[in-house]
């Protein structure tokens, strides 16, 4: 009986310390994409779903890390806010911890979408104006460490819903965009919020994009020992494209776990905040 209890103490103490590790301790954890088009490559520093939590007041523990790193660029990648939030406060505190560090590129995500649709029409104004680069349906030409680079931002699916989901049959503003942003000799980055937006259908065959920056799944929220993440999105459950570095078809995808969540029924475990180093090259 003494070690039927000491065993349920102990689990439900490894239960307490995972729900504390997933929501408060920060890992540092590098990645390479290998593009071949860089002689000199450059480090990205790639964050995302922060959803509005405050590591140490106005996130100067969570800036101060990505200072450490010196990256060449800085990437947001989405959900940095929550539809609900009452103001943009937390991603505009941050921007402003970190845009002396290096370049700031910010792709909107399903929240930010939800928060400008809910009254708040001039977030991308007031990211923008606090030092940071929006990307959504539009791309900069910009060079990195000597490195040409085309780098743009897409939420929306970069195919049609058509059953198939091919990607000529994309609405027109959409193929519009993917054929013009395809159109160039640079290395191509693609923020896209949700990997969903280009693993389905031939989306990952028929455009020429080399790497493609996703978050959206929080590493599959719970993370399940042997088994991985437990629940992806469109993808459902136990996701393949959930966390790291993957070759789809044409292109390379990589998806960070991100800082936070929002209101899922089940909170990160066994899954830390992430800053991801982004070795390109």
């Amino acid at each position: 009986m003494i070690a039927l209890i000491l065993i349920v103490v102990a689990f439900v103490i490894y239960i307490l310390v995972s729900l504390w590790v997933s929501t408060n301790y920060i890992v540092i954890r590098e990645y390479t994409a290998d593009t071949g088009k860089s002689d000199t490559g450059f480090r990205a520093v790639v964050v995302s779903d922060l959803h509005d939590h405050r590591f140490g007041g106005d996130n100067e523990k969570l800036a101060e890390k990505i200072r450490e790193i010196a990256p060449d660029v800085i990437i947001m990648d989405g959900d940095m806010l929550n539809a609900e939030s009452a103001d943009a406060s937390v991603p505009l505190e941050l921007i402003g911890l970190l845009k002396d560090t290096a370049p700031i590129y910010y792709a909107l995500g399903n929240h930010e979408l939800s928060y400008m649709e809910n009254g708040h029409s001039d977030l991308q104004e007031e990211l923008e104006s606090a030092g940071a680069v929006v990307l959504d349906k539009n791309y900069v030409d910009i060079e990195i460490n000597r490195t040409q680079v085309r780098l743009g931002g897409l939420y929306d699916y970069a195919f049609g819903l058509n059953g198939n989901n091919d990607a000529l049959a994309a609405p027109s503003d959409m193929l519009n965009f993917l054929q013009d942003f395809q159109n160039t000799d640079r290395m191509k980055i693609m923020l896209s919020h949700r990997p969903d937006s280009f693993i389905f259908g031939d989306a990952s065959k028929v455009w020429d994009v080399d790497l493609v920056i996703s978050g959206h799944n929080h590493g599959g929220q719970v993370v399940i020992p042997f088994l991985g993440g437990l629940y992806g999105g469109d993808q459902g459950w136990f996701p393949e494209y959930v966390h790291g570095m993957y070759q789809k078809d044409n292109i390379l995808l990589f998806e960070t776990s991100g800082l936070g969540s929002d209101k899922q029924k089940l909170p990160r475990f066994n899954n830390p905040p992430e800053i991801a180093v982004l070795t390109i090259k």
